[in-house]
């Protein structure tokens, strides 16, 4: 009967552990925060049996009056707000945001000084009954809001390379203890683009630049210095035209709350200081280059050349004829043309196009006597711009060039070509010239075409002697690509020209002269024939794609040229090039860039970053891709396309005459190679109990380029047998601390002497703080991505952190000690101290076993004031460790298994009081010899074999049941069946009396003697 309250107590536990308790948690307070500011405060419930979404409602007793609960929101009850509060829920000044189903969080977005009070998160039940908690409150305390930071608005005008220093006044006067992070930004384009930041002070007193002035921080150009109290001055060395823009100053204050997290509570922005920079300007010339006369019908090219500057430039290109603006390029390559030359750009007559970032083109493909005058142009410089053109920096005028019409020169041939050549290439125009000599007189003249492999010829035109000009048939039909041209050049010359040709063009042209003569009446005629070849484009078109790097660092920049070879090579065609890309994994190439053959960029379904950092240089049958900053999304398979155009083509079917494909060239983008080495030298420190050390940790060499380091601190107590390593804290690649242990910000601190030795120091250090620390270092490489790359990490050398002992040095027995054991059986295990010790010191005792296939594993800690720690849940039930007298402690295995055999050892560790009567001090520690526990499997008994076989066992408890089930129906049988003759043997009775009562004596007698005769 003593048991039960044990088993009720049990069933309890059970209980709890089975059902939990509902708990109602809400953010740790006091809080305080910024009047004007918001707030966010967590409430959370777990162990409820309800539905998944719990519902929340906060109420608040405010400092103003403290005994008077308001309530606030409801997420249930829409009618749940006070009158007070009615309206800033409404306005959603007021708002609950829930996280989950079972979490949410009160949001305030503007606070006042009356919001100040405990506030109380409340949970109805929805459980059935009521177990556990239900409602949580915190402390919120508004303060006024101090924070100031003040700069004097004003324009500043500098020139490229200048100085300049920009201060910023910032105060606060909390009462709480709190911080100050300070961040300078310039914003380019006004409000339309965010702002870029330049460099800040955070609320850890440590310098961060911004993205885009890292270099510049690193190399000492950008600063940022505290002077006294409140100012914070913004220096940089020597001004760029980036730096263009509005300058600002934040200031953002910082608490620490009491869970160790660090909020922002104020904010405030400085009035801009605009800042115009003048860019560094240097001279150049101007000069035009140009025939002096041209040949009508033929093309006339002008170029405009700067001269005299070697630095890249943003320029402009104009073209005069005689005095007035014909055409205009400005910077980023549009061209603009006045109407009487935009006509005849439309129609393929003249193209204005630059033909490098110094280089301007002016070509007019078949000139005439109104293109005959003087020619001039002029380049002007202006400043780069995020958007849009800027400002001319300065404009030179070349001198003016006068070209002429030369007349061209007769020719004495009978059929001929113009250039002399019987081979022409597909698009060209084709001259022929039939000449006449003799006396001057009217002719006619026919000419014919034979195509190759024909023997018919086709009529082709012919001229009257009047001058009548006729087509032949398939010469006059619209669709047909030939425009055919007969020209009279003088009374025996008859030019033919068809233009563009076509391969079909090919064959043997005759010329026929007829002449009247009118005495006699005749007519006369002369024929002489020419073999003529039209070559196919297609036919020597060739494309190759190269690359001096196929494989490419990351950042390095890489190039690619595209080189157009073929037999044409001297004919003013145009190409259009395409380049594209396959991204690597992908199947299908995607149109990376198209530069066209009047000088159009079109760039195709590209990252805008890859616009930012390609460039395309083009020149007569080669194209250059360059890339800057290579990244992994620039790896792949590249390859290049060539369209061949000429003017002609494009007036008429617009469709290239030639194409090619070059073969596909992939490019690899690889890590740097890591050169980080870290020194790895091992040392052992030895210090006193509260005192402050450093461990340090040394870089030996490191990769060159524009390289972060990451630093990561670990630490291994030795008061553990094994060798895992905690990670404390760390410095992130952006300098930014974290750390990873509840005490880290109060007992570590990171400090980065230089740019290749950091600094841990461990501060007021304790028992717990004894073991082995080193630090871990890693390579970071920024990419123009934003991307981070580890390029490599190098472990240091261990610093093992002893304390100095105080005292004696306690001295475990290291006498030899084995046992065999039974199973089943107790064992007591030993371990003896050689003397007590100092009268005020304490002892604590762990116990170690190593068993066979295992890692050694911490069994029991008996604390040196008394408490048991065991290693693993369920050990209690196994084992027990107690001290026997001041020099002896015991560990006993209740019931031995097979299992527990193995190696045992003890630790035991001498403590003293230091100062305060809660720091104790580890004075000094020592390991017993190594117990072997050998167990032996006991003899089985018959019941222990019956017991040990669950079948046997089963089996017989049935039989068993079986026979006492029979046995029980037995014994009910016999029990009826003696009732059953009870009951006659007393009917037998009763009948034998009454007939003894009927008969007399006699009658009595007479029949007991014949009883006895019968007998």
């Amino acid at each position: 009967m003593a048991r039960i309250p044990h088993v009720a107590s049990f069933f309890l536990f059970l209980t709890k552990l089975s059902f939990g308790q509902r708990e109602v948690t809400v953010q740790k307070g006091p809080l305080f925060r910024a009047e004007g500011y918001p707030v966010s405060i967590g409430c959370n419930v777990t162990g409820h049996k309800g539905p998944s979404e719990q519902h929340f409602q906060w109420s608040v007793e405010l400092a103003t009056a403290p005994t008077r609960n308001v309530q606030i929101i409801s997420t249930k009850d829409a009618t749940f707000t006070y009158a007070v509060y009615a309206q800033r829920v409404q306005n959603k000044e007021i708002d609950i945001q829930r996280v989950q189903g079972n979490s949410v969080f009160l949001h305030i977005s503007k606070l006042q000084m009356t919001d100040s009070g405990e506030y109380e998160c409340d949970t109805p039940n929805t459980d059935g009954k009521y177990y556990g908690s239900y409602s949580a409150k915190t402390t919120l305390t508004v303060i006024p809001d101090t924070l100031s930071a003040t700069m004097s608005s004003q324009t500043l005008s500098k020139d490229e390379g200048d100085p300049l220093e920009l201060t910023c006044e910032v105060a606060k006067a909390t009462a709480q203890h709190t911080h100050l992070s300070v961040t300078w930004y310039l914003m380019q384009d006004g409000e339309r683009s965010p702002a870029i930041e330049i460099i800040s002070l955070s609320k850890d007193f440590m310098l961060i630049p911004g993205l885009a002035y890292t270099e510049r921080f690193a190399a000492g150009d950008v600063r940022l210095d505290k002077l006294g109290a409140t100012a914070f001055r913004l220096s940089i060395r020597s001004l760029q035209p980036s730096d263009r823009g509005q300058l600002f100053c934040e200031a953002t204050e910082w608490i620490q709350d009491p869970d160790e997290t660090w909020t922002c509570i104020a904010k405030k922005q400085t009035d801009q200081t605009t800042l115009w920079i003048q860019p560094a300007v240097r001279d150049f010339q101007v000069n035009i280059m140009a025939k002096s006369t041209f040949t009508a019908g033929k093309p006339l090219e002008l170029v405009c050349q700067v001269m005299g500057s070697d630095r890249d430039q943003q320029l402009q290109g104009f073209w005069f004829f005689n005095g007035s603006e014909m055409a205009f390029i400005d910077a980023g390559g549009v061209l603009v043309l006045k109407k009487d030359y935009k006509e005849r750009a439309s129609q393929g007559q003249l193209q204005v196009s630059k033909l490098s970032p110094k280089t301007f083109s002016l070509k007019i493909f078949a000139a005439g006597p109104e293109d005959e005058g003087t020619y001039s142009c002029a380049v002007a410089e202006v400043a780069r711009a995020q958007m849009g053109s800027g400002h001319v920096l300065q404009r030179k005028q070349s001198a003016d060039s006068f070209v002429s019409l030369r007349k061209p020169a007769a020719r004495n041939v009978v059929v001929s070509t113009m250039d002399r050549q019987q081979a022409v290439w597909e698009g060209e125009a084709l001259t022929l010239v039939c000449q006449v000599d003799g006396a001057e007189s009217l002719l006619s003249v026919n000419w014919w075409h034979i195509p190759q492999d024909q023997i018919q010829p086709e009529f082709v035109v012919g001229m009257e002697q009047d001058g009548t000009v006729q087509l032949g048939a398939s010469y006059r039909k619209p669709q047909n690509h030939a425009n055919v041209r007969l020209e009279k050049r003088d009374w025996g010359t008859f030019q033919l020209e068809i233009m563009p040709t076509a391969v079909t063009d090919s064959g043997t042209y005759e010329c026929r002269v007829s002449e009247k003569t009118q005495k006699p009446a005749r007519e006369l005629s002369w024929a002489q024939k020419l073999s003529i070849t039209v070559k196919s484009l297609q036919s020597s078109l060739q494309v190759s794609l190269m690359s001096r790097q196929p494989q490419v660092t990351l950042t390095n920049p890489f190039d690619l040229s595209c080189l157009v070879m073929a037999g044409y090579s001297d004919l003013k065609v145009l190409l259009t090039v395409t380049w594209q890309f396959q991204l690597a994994g992908s199947q299908v190439f995607q149109r990376l860039i198209r530069i066209t053959h009047n000088g159009t960029i079109e760039w195709g379904a590209v990252p805008t970053q890859f616009q930012k950092k390609t460039k395309v240089s083009q020149s007569p049958f080669r194209s250059q891709l360059l890339i800057h900053d290579a990244t992994e999304e620039e790896a792949g398979v590249y390859r290049c396309e060539v369209e061949v155009y000429d003017r002609n083509s494009l007036h008429t079917s617009g469709s290239a005459r030639a194409s090619a494909i070059s073969h596909p060239l992939r490019i690899a983008v690889t890590l740097p190679e890591s050169k980080l080495k870290v020194n790895s030298n091992s040392q052992v420190q030895e210090v006193s109990i509260n005192s402050n050390t450093d461990v340090e940790c040394s870089i030996l060499s490191r990769s060159t380029g524009n390289l972060q380091l990451a630093v990561i601190w670990y630490f291994s107590s030795i008061s553990t047998n094994n060798a895992s390593w905690l990670r404390i804290l760390e410095m992130d690649q952006t300098n930014v601390v974290k750390f990873h242990t509840p005490r880290g910000k109060q007992k570590f601190y990171i400090e980065k002497l230089s740019q290749d030795l950091f600094q841990l120091r461990i501060l007021n250090i304790g028992d717990s703080d004894q073991g082995r620390y080193r630090c871990s270092v890693q390579e970071w490489l920024l990419s123009t991505n934003g991307t981070w790359y580890q390029l490599g990490e190098e472990t240091s050398g261990l610093t093992e952190l002893k304390l100095r002992p105080t005292g004696s040095k306690v001295r475990v027995s290291k006498a030899y000690w084995a046992e065999n054991a039974t199973e089943h059986r107790e064992v007591v295990i030993p371990c003896s101290l050689e003397s007590s010790g100092n009268s005020a010191s304490l002892f604590s005792v762990m116990w170690f076993r190593h068993r066979e296939n295992s890692r050694s594993e911490m069994l029991v800690h008996l604390q040196h004031d008394g408490l048991l720690v065991y290693g693993e849940d369920g050990l209690q039930r196994h084992l027990y460790c107690y001290r026997s007298s001041p020099t002896d402690f015991v560990l006993k295995l209740h019931r031995v298994e097979m299992g527990d055999a193995g190696m045992y050892w003890c630790r035991v560790t001498e403590w003293q009081l230091h100062g305060t009567p809660s720091n104790l001090v580890n004075q000094s520690s020592d390991v017993s010899q190594h117990i072997v526990l050998t167990v032996l499997p006991s003899e089985p008994t018959f019941l222990s074999r019956i017991c040990s076989s669950a079948p046997l066992f089963t089996f017989i408890f049935i039989c068993l049941f079986v026979l006492f089930i029979l046995l029980l129906i037995s014994l009910l049988c016999l029990y009826w069946k003696a009732r059953k003759l009870s009951t006659l043997s007393r009917n037998v009775q009763k009948d034998k009396a009454l007939w003894m009562d009927l008969k007399g004596p006699r009658d009595i007698l007479t029949d007991r003697s014949e009883e006895e005769n019968d007998h």
